[in-house]
């Protein structure tokens, strides 16, 4: 996870620092390396890894140091959070391959039941063999941090279920929608003069096996129209505090499997909060076969906002069943990379090299 539109924090201590931290990420990390880079004073860059991941694989510790080397980082704090026997190793490899990239470390900290360690202070006056206790939530760090709205989650697994598949007789309502909402673009398809007949039923199909990934347009610009026509509706919804009804919800889902449609909403997709609730409420409420348009556009519009851990888990849950969807591919590789969200200041004016940019009504990445 990549994160680089923070919240600002004053760090004096690594007290403070393992206060932060949290909410730089959005969640507690448990069994992890977390890398906090910096550039002059201000925290710039956060990324985390999992323990196991980096455990005797230097490509993994190296790949970490190279994200970070492309930021805007010439410094950095390595936190790793967990057992001494695990914590120890991974640190010591992210710190190699941090020299090796040139990048500075100012300090490593190892994070385990309620005090820390530094790996390279040896003063038993600021650093005792004990460990230094803290306690995050008398910081005056995350009382502010609080006080401006950020949000730490227990840990990821709470993250993971805030996109999730609603269940239930939420999700019994949302299946009979859905096949509701299938005839209708079914239908919407056959009226269309100079469609490919035989294409609404194989899109239809294709929708379910794959998102719509197939590339096919069995619906050409009635589906387009149809699909813009939804799409601006939801987003003004959202952007009153309101929600799509079990209906819309299933009539856009269905919509976005046209690749054009949800090119659409790729191009109207920002950083937004708005955005962001809108497309994480679909991606919990659509079919599972469905999921993929709502869920890459939901981790594009995290990717923009800073928030790498949610886009992350949102990508997690869309590649299972699709590995495949190349715009969550596409987001994956971003975020990978770590790329930074201000690469596509003035979106969808520009695009980032590589991407062909979505255009409204034309082709754009499948």
């Amino acid at each position: 996870m990549a994160s680089t539109d923070l919240p600002r924090f004053s760090l004096r201590s690594g007290a403070d620092l393992i206060a932060a931290v949290p909410y730089l990420l959005g969640f507690h990390p448990a069994d992890s390396v977390v890398v906090v880079g910096l550039r002059g004073p201000r925290v710039t860059f956060v990324a985390r890894a999992d323990l196991a991941g980096l455990t005797g694989s230097a490509a993994a510790a190296r790949h970490l140091a190279v994200v970070v080397a492309q930021q805007r980082t010439d410094r950095a704090t390595v936190l790793g959070y967990g057992p001494a026997s695990r914590v120890t190793p991974a640190v010591d490899a992210v710190r190699q391959a941090l020299a090796e990239v040139g990048v500075g470390v100012l300090d490593a900290l190892r994070v385990t039941d309620g005090r820390y360690w530094s790996y390279l202070c040896q003063e038993p006056g600021c650093c005792p063999s004990d460990g230094t206790a803290y306690d995050s939530g008398t910081s005056q760090v995350a009382a502010a941090a609080v006080l401006a709205g950020q949000v730490a989650l227990p840990d990821r697994a709470a993250l993971v279920a805030q996109v999730a598949s609603v269940e239930g007789d939420e999700r019994a309502r949302l299946r009979r929608a859905t096949r509701r909402a299938g005839r209708r673009f079914a239908d919407l398809v056959a009226r269309t003069p100079g469609a490919d007949r035989s294409g609404g039923q194989s899109g239809r199909r294709s929708g379910r096996r794959s998102g719509g990934q197939s590339g096919r347009r069995p619906g050409g610009r009635s589906v387009r129209a149809a699909g813009s026509i939804a799409i601006r509706a939801a987003q003004r919804r959202y952007r009153r505090g309101e929600r799509l009804d079990d209906d819309e919800v299933a009539w856009l889902s269905w919509l976005l499997t046209d690749q054009t449609v949800r090119d659409l909403a790729w191009a109207r997709t920002d950083g937004r909060a708005t955005d962001i609730t809108l497309w994480a409420d679909l991606f919990r409420r659509a079919e599972p076969e469905l999921i993929a348009a709502p869920g890459s556009l939901l981790a594009f519009a995290a990717w923009r906002a800073g928030e790498g851990a949610l886009a992350a888990v949102a990508l997690e849950r869309v590649l299972a069943p699709h590995p495949d969807y190349s715009l969550a591919l596409l987001v994956d590789d971003l975020l990978r990379r770590g790329v930074p969200p201000t690469r596509l200041a003035g979106w969808p004016a520009i695009a980032l090299p590589g991407v062909v940019r979505p255009r409204r009504g034309g082709r754009g990445t499948r």
